[in-house]
């Protein structure tokens, strides 16, 4: 049980931290902005990366690990103050925030507060149309998430509130 445990801890912090592969790589500009003002030469410049290779490697590194992370969990870096470039208004191909719950279409501020364990979760089949889990956390929570077909689109409701929307043909590319 120690081992699973283990390696739900260690998989589950390996996904927040490849949530943080985007974002504004705040040191690695600093070490940028650092190595263009060194010397005003464009090839003294490129002579002063070559040496700060290493460098960039490390802060790359930590920009990808932590700080986009940490970006992209609270909505801004935490080194810049910039916003997370998933929070930026541009004209988008598919609009969906206005059939989501608003607590859904922004980072959470500061700390996330409600991570919970899933103690067990039950799948039943309601109809042929919708499948509901019940989900029992280990502080004694519960919560139903419910997954309901119509025509070619399916909706995720969590606790009757929608979370999520997609297609069948989205969610049978899934399979291949």
């Amino acid at each position: 049980m120690k081992k699973i445990a283990l390696k739900v801890i260690g998989l589950t912090v390996l996904a927040s931290a490849l949530t943080g592969c985007i974002g504004s790589n705040a040191i690695t500009g600093k070490v940028m902005k650092f190595n263009v003002e060194v010397v005003d030469n464009r090839y003294a410049r490129a002579g002063v990366n070559f040496l700060l290779a290493p460098v960039y490697g490390i802060t790359t590194a930590a920009d990808y690990v932590v700080f986009n992370s940490l970006e992209f969990w609270t909505g801004k870096n935490p080194i810049s103050g910039s916003p997370h470039i998933f929070d930026s208004k541009v004209d988008t191909h598919f609009e969906m925030n206005d059939e989501l719950d608003p607590s859904l279409t922004d980072a959470p501020i500061g700390p996330i507060s409600n991570t919970r364990t899933i103690e067990t979760g039950e799948m039943v089949q309601i109809d042929e149309n919708t499948v509901q889990m019940d989900i029992l956390y280990q502080n004694g929570d519960t919560a139903t998430l419910t997954g309901i077909k119509e025509g070619q689109d399916v909706r995720f409701y969590m606790d009757g509130t929608l979370v999520s929307q997609t297609t069948i043909s989205e969610l049978e590319s899934f399979h291949s």
